[in-house]
């Protein structure tokens, strides 16, 4: 895949939605798929978590969830611009520059998806952003101007 970029506007440096749809192609659904990965991922190491702890993890067992959870997903985003489950579906972050996240934008964008997902009808307008926008951003991928791309070939 060769990438066309829009000459002008705020998304100057991604890929063009119309021109280069295959960007795009079932990113939403890849999202979601992803998320069940990395779901399972974070229950795992929750569940080693717990079992370091001499199960007195489970006395904090939501806080425990959420920082493990926090921090899996920074520090995966930080270092590849996707999460494990999402480097299995071939998609990554990038932002309005069309570069990779860096640490600072990992955790904004890892902040922002933490919110969402602690807040129903966020999420729930989130996900239908997701499959409505031409690009399929999220809530938070809209505040930051951060995009999810198929890997380019």
């Amino acid at each position: 895949m060769s990438v066309e970029f829009h000459s002008t506007g705020p998304y100057a440096h991604l890929p063009d939605p119309d021109r280069q749809s295959a960007f795009y192609e079932s990113v939403a659904i890849k999202r979601g798929l992803a998320w069940v990965v990395d779901s399972i991922i974070v229950a795992f190491l929750v569940m080693v978590a717990l079992v370091l702890t001499a199960f007195l993890g489970a006395f904090v067992f939501f806080a425990l969830w959420m920082v493990i959870s926090f921090a899996y997903r920074v520090i995966t985003i930080a270092n590849g611009s996707a999460t494990w489950g999402m480097r299995l579906m071939a998609i990554e972050f990038r932002d309005w520059r069309g570069q990779r996240l860096d640490l600072a934008q990992a955790i904004l964008h890892t902040l922002g998806y933490t919110v969402s997902v602690s807040v129903m009808p966020l999420q729930l307008i989130s996900i239908v952003c997701m499959f409505a926008t031409e690009r399929g951003q999220s809530l938070t991928d809209m505040v930051l101007g951060t995009v999810a791309l198929n890997k380019r070939a």
